[in-house]
């Protein structure tokens, strides 16, 4: 509608001239009236005018269509001047609703105008539609559309200051969100550095250096994130960036422990353990001082987030990283293993056991060791560059590669030659398991036990050999593993028992002792031979409860048997190497005599040969010990060993035992069995042999002045019941 009422210009009271301000900083303002005077009268009386210290940009409507076209074009709008009666009495109110609620545009002020005051909108409109200034065309001189103006541009200019601290802090909180999902410093700073970028709303442009000793190592202090056209600068030191003004910002920065907005814009982030990160962005502007308090605001986040991924970081590596080695520990490899980081087509897995190396630790120390386990480490990290290198014991090492890095050739020759360890020269060997992974689609763990299986095959084997995995291997293992289980079932539900074989003069067949005879009957009913339980017991840490419960048991029935009249024979008991290492060992067998009341004379200990001569300087004084209660001693298996004389010399024992595998050869050859007994009595020792089983044997026995023996030629083992009806036969028979 056409206003008859123009503005008045009043120049006395118009504003000062204005000083020249950048057309980009000014004030936009949207002229709503379908009266092109009044747009030509506004713009002269604006023209000019300061308002904040900026300019005036003027765009004009001419009806209630076109300004809701221009609104939603000018999203940099601070005030509309609205002609209340256009097209309708009632076009500039619907205005006003479409810009509130429509656009949701809540900053932007509205200053209605009307040349006909008895249209003024009611209060209620004016409070619901957040309606700044209400005035009629003839109040508007220039001095008085100036101050409407002001007071519109500084109620926008705090509307956008706080629309823009609330858009930052959810930027802030989002960027927190978002940041906490990422794993690792380097992601987190590489996060930070772009969610700085979007804060400031600038292209990503910068870097961040983190200070030396962040993680615990002394190191320079070297960039862990970049972006934009400092992407290249990743990973280099401080010292190393070819931006000289950047370099000594962030190293002033990181002096100073703070904050800087200018002339660079740098972000300092504190750390518990004194040590800082710093961020620099690339911001070709000045910064607002809303800017500054959400950059504040920000770092204090991002500070707690740097925290926190550090202590992600330190789990991490005390979960997946040797302390000692800064290498793949065991959970590391069983996880690239199951994550498939590794193709596990052309590749193997070896585990390197490390021959000795705990003799070396005690002779040496265990600074020394760890030197060695670390110059082996490097050794195997240079000699295998395409495989992954893992601490898995305290001497055990794993490769996992390629076929022909990871063979067994190829492993043994990198240990050729010796490391250096503290300035010496350690001559080096290990021994190898080695799995082949191709076709192997099982988890990581059932690889690694397949890999332990074959080392233990290879340690069994010979020091400092290889053994690879075969499927026979895994049958035999779980086999084992069946039989360990339940061995330890049948122990702990007391299924073990003993039979006793006996003992005999070869010269009239009159019973000298017996020998107690570990047994197992599996709930079927089938025996176990003792050949496949005792190694068992003796590899899983059983044997030593199981040779007391033998002790024990063999000492009650040798005191029942004297309770039965035969007072005269010698219990013969089987000890284990499990058991002599045992530091109550000679006391156990004190106690197990004296709970049954048997004299120590009535008691035998047999140990073999092999066991004598492994580990003669521990046993030769438990052995002393035992004599001194007034126990024998025996060697059993004798003649299968690798014994030298002067061992058998030093042994406390007072009987030899010849082994059967000698018996057996005994009419086509007697050699080895004649210097025995021959041995035997030079050394003053009593002699018995075992597995004799026909009469020629016993009668060339007879004839070589071996006086005692056992076998099946003259009983089977027996139970107890068993024993006195034979015991009772033979008296009989004398």
């Amino acid at each position: 509608m056409v206003d008859d009422d123009l503005i008045l210009i009043d120049e006395d009271d118009a504003p000062a001239a204005p000083e020249v301000v950048d057309a980009a900083q000014a004030w936009r303002v949207l002229v709503v009236d379908d009266d092109q005077d009044v747009h030509r009268a506004t713009e002269l009386a604006l023209r000019g005018l300061l308002v904040e210290g900026r300019s005036l940009s003027l765009a004009h409507a001419y009806s209630a269509a076109e300004a809701r076209a221009a609104v939603a074009m000018l999203p940099d709008l601070a005030v509309i001047l609205l002609d209340v009666v256009m097209e309708t009495d009632d076009a500039g109110l619907q205005l006003v609703r479409h810009v509130r609620q429509d656009l949701q545009r809540e900053a932007v002020r509205i200053i209605l105008r009307t040349g006909q005051p008895g249209y003024a909108p009611e209060l209620d409109t004016i409070r619901h539609y957040d309606i700044n200034d209400y005035k009629t065309k003839s109040e508007l001189t220039r001095v008085r559309l100036f101050t409407s103006l002001t007071t519109a541009v500084r109620s926008y200019r705090q509307m956008r200051a706080h629309e823009e601290i609330r858009r930052g802090f959810e930027m802030v909180i989002q960027a927190s969100t978002e940041l906490t999902k990422m794993h690792g410093m380097q992601m987190f700073a590489q996060g930070v550095v772009s969610q700085l970028c979007a804060l400031l709303n600038v292209e990503p442009a910068g870097l961040i250096c983190a200070q030396d000793g962040l993680h615990g190592v002394n190191e320079p202090a070297r960039v862990i994130a970049a972006a934009g056209r400092f992407s290249h600068l990743i990973h280099r030191t401080l010292g190393e960036l070819e931006l000289p003004t950047v370099q000594e910002a962030l190293a002033t920065c990181l002096s100073q422990r703070r904050s800087s907005f200018e002339p660079h814009m740098l972000l300092y982030f504190s750390m518990e353990n004194g040590r800082g990160l710093a961020a620099y962005v690339d911001v070709q502007r000045s910064l607002h001082d809303i800017d500054r308090q959400l950059l504040q605001v920000f770092c204090a986040s991002m500070a707690v987030g740097f925290e926190n991924v550090l202590l992600y970081d330190r789990l991490v590596d005390q979960a997946y990283v040797d302390p000692l080695l800064r290498i793949p520990n065991l959970n590391r490899l069983l996880e690239m293993l199951d994550a498939g980081l590794v193709e596990r087509a052309d590749n193997a897995l070896a585990l390197l056991d490390i021959d000795d190396f705990a003799a070396l630790n005690d002779a040496l120390g265990h600074e020394f060791g760890d030197t060695v386990l670390q110059a082996v480490s490097q050794r195997l990290a240079q000699a295998l560059p395409r495989s992954h290198i893992a601490r898995l014991g305290p001497d055990i090492f794993g490769v996992l590669g390629p076929c022909d890095e990871v063979s067994a050739g190829h492993l043994q020759s990198v240990l050729h030659e010796p490391v250096q360890a503290q300035g010496e020269r350690v001559r080096v060997s290990a021994t190898l398991g080695l799995v082949p992974l191709a076709e192997r689609l099982d988890a990581g763990a059932a690889v690694l036990k397949d890999a332990h299986v074959a080392l233990k095959q290879a340690k069994l084997h010979q020091r400092g050999s290889a053994v690879t995995f075969s499927a026979s291997m895994g049958q035999d293992a779980r086999e084992r593993m069946r039989l360990l289980s339940g061995l330890r079932q049948a122990f702990e539900a007391q299924h073990m028992f003993l039979l006793y074989q006996p003992k005999v003069s070869l010269v009239d067949g009159q019973p000298q002792g017996v020998e107690a005879l570990l047994r197992w009957r599996m709930a079927d009913g089938q025996m176990v031979p003792p050949d496949r339980f005792i190694p068992l017991a003796e590899q899983s840490g059983l044997m030593g409860a199981l040779g007391t419960f033998v002790l024990r048991s063999a000492c009650q029935q040798l005191a029942r048997l004297r309770a039965a009249g035969e007072r005269e024979l010698v219990m013969a008991i089987n000890v284990s190497h499990a058991q002599l290492r045992e530091p109550d060992f000679v006391a156990t067998v004190q106690k197990a005599m004296a709970d049954s009341g048997v004299p120590p004379s009535s008691v035998e200990l047999e140990i073999t040969e092999s066991m004598a001569a492994d580990d003669l300087a521990v046993i030769r004084p438990l052995l002393m010990a035992v004599c001194a209660l007034g126990v024998s001693v025996a060697i059993d298996d004798f003649g299968t060993g690798f014994s030298s004389l002067s061992v058998l010399r030093h042994l406390p024992a007072q009987r030899l035992k010849i082994d059967r595998s000698f018996i057996n050869e005994l009419e086509d050859d007697d050699s080895i069995a004649r210097m025995v007994i021959s041995l035997g009595q030079s050394l003053g020792m009593r002699i018995t042999a075992e597995g004799v089983e026909t009469e020629a044997q016993r009668q060339a026995l007879c004839a070589l002045g071996c006086e005692e023996g056992q076998g099946w030629l003259f009983a089977r083992a027996l139970d107890e019941a068993e024993l006195l009806a034979w015991l009772a036969e033979r008296r009989q028979s004398a």
